[in-house]
């Protein structure tokens, strides 16, 4: 199907593990958790599909201490063919927005293809973004991990104590709204049945691009010169000696 990609939706997982550096995204690890929210125009509609999954294997102990998710919480969580449709609908026809998007995506395909090798991949659904290679090209040499983007574009991240998919979901469309620059206006979640305050007012986005610096012309530039001169007559002129140094 084509899609406009007018519809944005910003994804996040967490895992039983991680894979050791090159290796294929299973190597028996399986998805855990899945929090993703949806942006239309450039603004939060506060529709979001988070869900927790029971995996067929015990999570890794190094992983708890990212995320804080343990087996005992999982153990009466649906499994993930049971999630799946009402995951692929949520998803499909939009332009999927992840953090480091390889690491999710590999993990979406596999569970594709752990329930039914016809579903096809994530791409076969949805455009895929990477947050993390975009920060890469705007700022390359650095870190650009989600915190450190945090505190580039001034977004308050001082709740997320662990990983969390459906919080890092919501910092990481800020941050992807701020990289992409553009103003945002006012979004309302009103809409959302599960907001406590009705509407809640989404920052305002500041532009990330450079403004255009206009140089001033010869003429404009006699004038002023014109007008130190005169300055000068009358005593120290400050504005020349700044030139000077």
């Amino acid at each position: 199907m084509k899609a406009s990609y007018d519809r944005i939706i910003v994804l996040d997982t967490e895992t039983t593990g991680m894979n050791r550096e090159g290796g294929p995204h299973y190597e028996g690890h399986r998805i855990i958790e899945i929090g993703a929210v949806e942006i239309i125009n450039r603004k939060l509609t506060g529709k979001h599909f988070h869900v927790y999954i029971k995996p067929d294997r015990e999570i890794d102990p190094e992983a708890i201490g990212v995320h804080g998710i343990t087996d005992e919480f999982l153990i009466d969580k649906p499994e993930y063919g049971e999630i799946h449709k009402e995951f692929l609908e949520f998803i499909k026809g939009a332009e999927m927005v992840a953090h480091n998007a390889p690491f999710d995506v590999g993990f979406m395909d596999h569970e594709f293809q752990t329930l039914d090798p016809s579903i096809g991949k994530t791409e076969d659904f949805c455009k895929i973004t990477d947050t993390l290679a975009m920060a890469k090209q705007i700022f390359p040499g650095k870190r650009n991990n989600l915190d450190i983007l945090c505190e580039r574009y001034g977004i308050d991240n001082s709740h997320r104590t662990l990983h969390g998919a459906l919080l890092d979901a919501e910092i990481l469309a800020d941050v992807y709204l701020l990289m992409t620059g553009g103003q945002t206006s006012l979004a309302f979640s009103g809409s959302d049945e599960n907001s406590q305050s009705g509407e809640s007012i989404r920052r305002v986005e500041a532009g990330t691009k450079s403004l255009k610096i206009i140089r001033a012309s010869a003429d404009e530039l006699q004038e002023h010169n014109a007008q130190l001169d005169t300055i000068e007559k009358n005593g120290s002129c400050l504005w020349r000696q700044q030139e000077i140094v």
